[in-house]
């Protein structure tokens, strides 16, 4: 069963961490080239070459029936939040190198290359900046981060430097579009759905975009006991409202949109003083981007609306915005019919979080595979997969990859060879 070695892998990885309480593993950290090494070495045994880029990236290749044929990318992050859980991101990559190990055992080479990539920075723990490892493979990473200093007030480029590598090859990274016929990921799903539906793995139809916003709202402090309710312009009290109106006008909507305030400060945060001014912050995200758009206008409006009655002054601006990253319908058929084929129910859903795929598809379509995770639980040392879900996913994947069709000029697919039966 694939998914015991999986999970045996997973385990070993998940032990590379800063300290052994909380797992942290960070861009450009001692752990960080370790866990690189071990990849590494996983990938050589799978019948991969394998070497690091100049940015951290791990990547594997596997020819093809002949050699310097365009590849099928397979990968996702092995960077971890602070606190975290195992799955993450390892899983993708884990999974990806066992089909292709399975592959090498039977002897099998298909009409095209496979590449695993781990890639080096998904999470943008150390320097506040995500994607920074698929974003070099794509050819958009931006030289400007390597100013970027961290919490030690190291930059990214002298951290780079101290893990062995050479920042000034960073270009060097980047795919050309013809080099890749797709990129595929598998990921735990992050939320509860799958678990819901009772299905070990879904079909994700979009990576949604994301527009962050922050607000202040400016009142006027005062004494708890002295100013009467009716004169008050309490800036807690209305940043309180407006949260309800977000949660309110999310729920309502079926189109997948979500909100959320993650962050919340009142000042001058005293027990006995009215709270004069209160900082927000807002994440909204959509699966289509023009409705995500649509709706942050109508939020803001509301928002001010609420300002205004309240006699409250308001600031609010963007902070960022990620488009919406679409799964290619080409490519989500064929992850379908392999899904199909293993013996389970297609289930379509979106992807909320962000991933890689947002930075590969400046270079090519992409799609995404999720398997189940227990309690929808993520970014969390609860986070886990049930064995016999880590090898579904597999399996998926591995039928996917020998009978992945590039795609043809039009729009359609080369057929590469028959469904194998199951494993």
């Amino acid at each position: 069963m694939l998914g015991d070695e999986i999970v045996s892998r997973i385990n070993q990885l998940g032990t590379i961490s800063e300290t052994p309480e909380h797992l942290a593993r960070i861009f450009l950290s001692p752990e960080h080239r370790i866990a690189a090494d071990l990849i590494m070495s996983w990938m050589r045994d799978a019948g991969m070459a394998a070497h690091l880029d100049a940015i951290g990236n791990v990547c594997g290749r596997y020819e093809g029936d002949r050699p310097g044929l365009p590849c099928l990318m397979l990968g996702s992050h092995y960077d971890t939040v602070r606190d975290a859980g195992k799955w993450d991101g390892p899983l993708g990559v884990i999974s990806a190198i066992a089909c292709v190990a399975d592959l090498n055992q039977r002897g099998v080479r298909l009409p095209f290359a496979i590449e695993v990539v781990g890639f080096a920075d998904e999470e943008g723990v150390r320097f506040s900046s995500t994607l920074l490892g698929s974003r070099a493979i794509a050819g958009t990473f931006d030289d400007s981060v390597l100013n970027t200093r961290d919490s030690s007030g190291l930059t990214m480029h002298e951290a780079i430097v101290r893990f062995g590598l050479d920042p000034t090859r960073i270009g060097a990274a980047a795919r050309a579009r013809g080099e890749l016929h797709a990129y595929v990921e598998l990921h735990i799903e992050q939320g509860p759905v799958l678990e819901q539906q009772n299905l070990p793995v879904g079909v994700v139809t979009a990576i949604s975009g994301a527009t962050r916003l922050a607000a202040n709202l400016s009142g006027m402090a005062g004494h708890a006991g002295t100013v009467p309710m009716a004169l008050r312009r309490d800036a807690l009290a209305g940043a309180a409202e407006c949260i309800v109106a977000v949660e309110e006008f999310c729920k309502a909507d079926s189109a997948g949109l979500v909100g959320t305030v993650g962050v919340i400060t009142a000042m001058p945060g005293a027990t006995n003083v009215i709270p004069g001014r209160v900082s927000f912050t807002l994440d909204i995200r959509a699966p289509v981007d023009a409705h995500r758009k649509l709706a942050v206008a109508e939020i803001v409006r509301r928002i001010e609306a609420i300002a205004k009655r309240r006699e409250l002054s308001l600031q609010i601006d963007v902070t960022h915005e990620n488009r919406t990253v679409p799964c290619a319908p080409w490519l989500k058929t064929q992850v379908a019919e392999a899904v199909v084929a293993e013996g389970y129910g297609v289930f379509e859903l979106p992807s909320g979080a962000g991933h890689d795929g947002m930075a590969m598809i400046d270079i090519a379509d992409v799609a995404m595979l999720f398997v189940r995770c227990r309690g929808g639980i993520s970014h969390n040392p609860a986070e886990h997969v049930e064995p016999d879900d880590a090898d579904a996913g597999a399996r998926v994947l591995l039928r996917l990859i020998e009978n992945f069709g590039p795609r043809k000029e039009g729009g359609s697919t080369h057929p590469v060879g028959q469904l194998r039966p199951p494993l």
